[in-house]
């Protein structure tokens, strides 16, 4: 089918607070928007700082599928021959301009035809360093159908604007001529700036033009940001050009799903025979950005500086050595781009060189410097490492080491379980006798690290002394590897109130445990108790051996697989022992190529707002983390990583964050805690994906806040899952979903929630000391720390999701009554045919069901979804959620709303007593069916027992096919033989008793 031609249409609608270039404090502004090599211009108002056109600019769109990978560049120019009053929209000769700003911005967020359009306030970029511009420009940029735009070329009557300056009037919109182009100085490419959030506005009636005024961002949810409309919530499918767009095979080809990006690369290894007394710092120059090397005192740097292609202004890079401190060079060394090589892997990489250096004077001298200088993509070794041009304006060790991509191996996770069995010969504290008084309430206390653990007070036996308790009961630990903790186990008895003394006490290392695979138990052993202080702290110097001992069975559990996620989502189902492994059915390959409309999470030096993007992925004990974007609403990452699949029914969770890190002081002060800002993330399920195929899809970041919910912006993915081993893949299905310790020896449902919290806990720490850390408020994110609270939006979700379920079941018995009123008589006597059909050829039902379920399966191949699923908004009930419900899903844990509690626990017994009510009425039916001959009723159990008997009777002297018969003739009668009464049987069923009546 052809496709429909679209225009995209650029309105410039006013610009703010211009500086003046005309040397009479003022400017004749117009502005010059180039989209695909194609170019228009504004007329320009003549002596204004705060000019408005509210002209529309139109341009052909070539493909529109390859709009979301374009950039639309906006100039504003001072026109010097309209400096002097005359207009300069006719495109005549001109004496020259001035700049004024720039703009970039990504072509993907542009509204699709028919879609609302919203005013855009984007603050005016540099050219270069040495640029003096200020202000910004309001657009208005949107796609519409061949032919939908109409440009009026009558004037209009003029209409007052509300800016932030003098008042002025609005000229009828006319699209002016193009501008013959001029010869530019090279630009540096920035980073598109960001779109500002909706603020309030003083707007007149239009066709006036909607200025915003600037926000700052203190929440970093704004309620302004608010999504609306269902196409801003859907999945997207694009089409980036993967590979770099080449022929070759893509299954052998390196970072085959994201797009090639290109990058020069520098490495300054070490210099020799520098007159330079102490440190020296090596300097790489291109253009207008410089990145400089730590200060050394051997001349041994050995660091790589990658600068982004769209970054290069100039032909040649340069190289200084200097000494710390100093703006003098003691030798430069320079090279011409055009001359540089270019390298690709798998080819090794390129070898350092010597070169002699130039002094100050220009003269060549006897120091050199170890270079090697390449052109290279993202896929060079010396990519992940490298200092990147984009990130010129991050310093200090901390910030620096936060913005590159990394990964990291999640530790192995055990259960620890302590069996404790009994004691014996027990003291007490006072060494008086245990029976006085008072029989002692003696409870075991475990702890391992941060967590905590007791026994229940043993129970009073008749053949057990007070001395000589007994509990076996199982205590359950999440340890990681390696054992770094100890596992201290405290005797203790529950004198009163507020205290407990120490009986005894025991230290045992949790890497002298012994492991088991399976449901063998291990062999119990005897502990002697070392005697505490009372203190709690064991120490050898104040302890002393005594009779005292405890039975106890330690083991590390490798046979259950330690759940850190939410088993409906969980990335990996293997048991904690790699020799329980399955092979691996698989390979994962995600692309994460970039983001578009993220909202601004921060504003950054009167730059506006903006936001400092990264990337998290989670698959099995393999985190990956992308480097950070520096200021970019629409950040490009176009990094892939790999895993193994074990589970193909398991989940890939990809979540985007603010780097708070950035902005740290470089002085490292740590009394304040940085935490990184959740944007959104994307879940994937494995088994969803067809194999082979490549997935690329722009989802939507969703996030939910007290103020509702709100789309933060769209992640492009690029997603492949690739089958090793057809027979693994399918045998994957019919295995159990969790390792056999899961089913032989079960957790109870309280265990394995607080076990999860453990377990997250201990992969938060272990993350949180790699280097650079992954932040707590990131893996709990990600891992979903909070989803087994209460919240009222979840359990509306859940409640719906059953309707839903249910719906197939409510469908089929709303056709049986359709059937059963015979108001489509055709559709009843072909019911009522088949139902005989079926009576009298029983033999055939099963196999048509089976048949029928292929064929609607075979059917249904049609219109399957062709797109990954998504977290969806309304699935989650989250656009449908009150305030006070969104307030009550983010209160702390314990509450922290204490005026408002009563509130919510009165609407929760209220929620309650009619889930209790449901609850009851299902119990009352399955009472009513056992009174049916439990005698509860006496004569309602004859009559069901001489019901019974005539039953058999009938059963057995008439054929099983007439009974079938005559009871569907007798269902599907007409409506007209029927009474509106209840059944016998039925009224029978409601009479028969129940437990109800003894309730109190």
């Amino acid at each position: 089918m052809a496709k429909v031609a679209e225009k995209l249409v650029v309105e410039v609608v006013a610009a703010h607070n211009l500086m003046p270039k005309d040397g009479q404090g003022s400017s004749s502004a117009y502005v010059e928007v180039e989209f695909e090599h194609q170019r228009r211009r504004t007329r320009a108002r003549p002596k204004e700082l705060n000019p408005v056109w509210n002209e529309r600019l139109v341009f052909a769109v070539a493909d529109p599928d390859d709009l979301p990978y374009r950039a639309i560049d906006v100039g504003v120019y001072n026109d010097r021959a309209a400096s002097g009053g005359v207009a300069g929209g006719g495109g005549a000769a001109p004496h020259g301009r001035n700049f004024l700003g720039k703009v970039r911005v990504p072509a993907a967020g542009v509204p699709a035809p028919g879609e609302e359009v919203v005013p855009q306030l984007f603050t005016l970029e540099k050219r270069s360093l040495f640029s003096h511009i200020r202000g910004e420009i309001t657009l208005k940029i949107y796609r519409t159908n061949s032919g939908e735009v109409v440009v009026k070329s009558k004037p209009e009557k003029p209409v007052k604007a509300v800016v932030s300056g003098p008042e002025v009037v609005a000229a009828p919109p006319v699209t002016g001529p193009k501008k013959q182009q001029q010869q530019q100085q090279p630009v540096v490419a920035v980073q598109p700036p960001p779109p500002q959030p909706e603020a309030p506005m003083d707007i007149l009636p239009p066709p006036a033009p909607v200025l915003m005024k600037p926000v700052m961002l203190a929440d970093p949810y704004p309620a302004s940001a608010v999504f609306s409309g269902p196409g801003d919530f859907s999945l997207k499918e694009t089409r980036p050009r993967l590979g770099g767009g080449t022929t070759a095979d893509k299954a052998s080809a390196t970072y085959d799903l994201v797009e090639q990006m290109q990058y020069l690369y520098v490495r300054v290894v070490r210099a020799r025979g520098v007159a330079a007394v102490g440190e020296t710092v090596a300097e790489v120059k291109l253009g207008n950005y410089r990145g400089v090397t730590p200060a050394t005192a051997a001349h041994h740097w050995d660091q790589v500086f990658a600068f982004s292609k769209e970054t290069i202004q100039s032909s040649f890079v340069e190289v200084f050595v200097r000494a710390r401190g100093s703006d003098d060079h003691v030798g430069r060394v320079w090279f011409d781009l055009s001359e540089v090589p270019r390298r690709a892997p798998p080819d090794s990489t390129l070898a350092p060189q010597w070169h002699i250096m130039e002094d100050r004077k220009g003269e060549r001298g006897a120091a050199e410097v170890m270079i090697a200088v390449w052109f290279g993509t993202q896929a060079d070794e010396a990519f992940a490492e490298a200092w990147h041009s984009k990130a010129a304006g991050v310093h200090g060790y901390g910030p620096l080491g936060s913005i590159k991509s990394k990964v990291y191996v999640a530790p192995k996770l055990w259960y620890l379980r302590v069996s404790v069995i009994e004691a014996q010969d027990l003291i007490p504290m006072d060494k008086g006798p245990m029976v006085i008084g008072r029989y002692p309430e003696l409870f075991v206390r475990a702890q391992v690290g941060s967590q905590m653990l007791r026994t229940r007070p043993a129970p009073v036996a008749a053949n057990r002394g007070p001395s000589s308790p007994f509990w076996n009961e199982d205590l359950m630990f999440v340890v990681a590897e390696p054992f770094e903790e100890f596992l201290v186990l405290s005797l203790e008895d529950h004198v009163s109130p507020g205290r407990d003394d120490v009986l005894g006490r025991l230290v045992v290392p949790v890497s002298s445990i012994e492991r088991r695979w399976d449901e063998k138990l291990v062999v119990s052993r005897w502990f002697g108790l070392d005697r505490g202080t009372g203190g709690g702290n064991v120490a050898s110097g104040n302890t002393n051996r005594f009779g005292s001992r405890v039975h106890l069975r330690l083991s590390l559990d490798g046979g259950y697989h330690v759940l850190d996620e939410a088993t409906a989502y969980s990335s990996d189902l293997r048991p904690t022992g790699k020799q329980l492994w399955q092979p691996h059915v698989g390979v994962l390959e995600l692309g994460v190529l970039g983001a578009t409309g993220l909202i601004p999470m921060k504003a950054r030096d009167g730059r506006g707002a903006t936001s400092d993007a990264y990337c998290v992925a989670k698959y099995g004990q393999k985190w990956i983390r992308t480097r950070t974007v520096i200021d970019s609403v629409c950040p490009r990452w176009n990094e892939q990583y790999t895993w193994e699949v074990f589970d193909p029914c398991t989940v890939i969770t990809v979540g985007v964050f603010d780097n708070c890190h950035v902005d740290k002081p470089a002085s490292g002060n740590t009394t304040l805690a940085v935490r990184d800002n959740c944007i959104g993330k994307v879940r994937i399920r494995l088994s969803t994906l067809e194999t082979d195929r490549v997935y690329t899809h722009a989802y939507p970041l969703l996030m939910l806040h007290p103020s509702g919910v709100k789309k933060m912006g769209e992640l492009h993915l690029a997603v492949r899952f690739c089958c090793g081993n057809a027979g693994n893949m399918f045998h994957a299905y019919v295995r159990p979903l969790l390792p056999k310790m899961h089913y032989i020896e079960p957790l109870l449902v309280r265990q394995v929630e607080s076990l999860r919290f453990q377990a997250t806990n201990v992969v938060a720490a272990r993350l949180g000391r790699a280097e650079p850390p992954l932040g707590r408020e990131v893996v709990e994110y990600m891992l979903d720390h909070r989803s087994h609270l209460w919240s009222m939006r979840r359990s509306k979700a859940n409640f719906f999701r059953l309707v839903t379920v249910l719906s197939g079941p409510i469908t089929i018995g709303r056709w049986f009554e359709l059937v059963r009123s015979w108001n489509r008589p055709v559709h009843s006597c072909l019911a009522v045919f088949t139902f005989l059909v079926f009576v009298t050829m029983p033999e055939l039902i099963l196999p048509t069901a089976f048949l029928a379920m292929a064929f609607t399966g075979l059917w249904r191949y049609r219109v399957r979804s062709r797109h990954p699923p998504h977290m969806e908004m309304r699935l989650s009930h989250a656009d449908a959620a009150t305030v006070d419900e969104l307030d009550e899903e983010f209160d702390t844990f314990p509450s922290s709303r204490g005026d408002v509690v009563r509130f919510r626990y009165d609407r929760l017994r209220s929620v309650a007593g009619r889930v209790q009510t449901v609850v009851g009425d299902i119990a009352t039916q399955g009472e009513r069916m056992q009174a049916l001959l439990s005698w509860r009723d006496p004569r309602a159990t004859v009559l069901f027992s001489i019901a019974c008997v005539l039953a058999a009777v009938i059963a057995y002297t008439i054929p099983m096919k007439v009974l079938v018969g005559l009871w569907g003739l007798y269902a599907m009668r007409p409506p007209r033989f029927r009474s509106r009464m209840p059944s016998p049987l039925m009224n029978f069923f409601r009479r028969l008793p129940s437990k109800a009546d003894s309730l109190l």
